[in-house]
């Protein structure tokens, strides 16, 4: 018996995953990471990296992130606390998808994480105030292989929810493709 819903997205190898809780009048209890379950929906359950970021201000955009070849990384990304837009870019050279990007709500309500596949950018924005998540990768960070989109290319044209209120000058200077 799996305790993960898999989601399929427009994106082939991006996926959504439900989280199912078993719970009572104390609350509940969810299992977060089974590498044998996930291998099901092809991550090889490798971990070589945990990151946990906070964001304090609704509206906040983070990214668009990614590590080039060979350094490129698979996440699983998931909400703690609050709730955001998450997204990701498929940036894989040959892909029908190319340049295709794929946004769901990841909330610590709805127990949702998304499987982010390597040859994507990754970012997100806040939905709420103090948003806390969790991303583990399957490669440690290589500095020298990060890469970023700027967030509003319009040749990726996405359609984040609500007003820009905080982005870092690294983020806002990625080109344009």
């Amino acid at each position: 018996m799996s305790r993960f819903n898999r989601i399929a997205t427009p994106i082939p190898d991006l996926l959504v995953i439900e989280r199912q809780r078993f719970g009572d009048e104390r609350g509940f209890l969810s299992r977060f990471f089974c590498r044998e379950e996930l291998a099901d929906f092809g991550a090889d359950g490798t971990i070589a990296q945990i990151n946990h970021t906070m964001t304090h201000l609704k509206g906040t955009i983070r990214g668009m992130h990614f590590q080039r070849a060979p350094h490129d990384e698979a996440k699983f990304v998931s909400c703690l606390a609050g709730s955001v837009f998450d997204v990701a870019v498929d940036l894989r050279p040959g892909s029908p998808t190319y340049l295709q990007w794929h946004g769901e709500v990841l909330s610590a309500e709805n127990a949702r994480s998304m499987m982010i596949p390597g040859g994507f950018a990754h970012g997100f924005q806040t939905l709420c105030e103090d948003c806390e998540l969790i991303y583990l990768h399957d490669k440690p960070y290589a500095p020298e292989a990060e890469g970023g989109l700027n967030a509003f290319d319009p040749k990726l044209a996405i359609g984040w929810p609500l007003p820009v209120a905080q982005m870092s000058a690294r983020d806002q200077a990625f080109t344009y493709i």
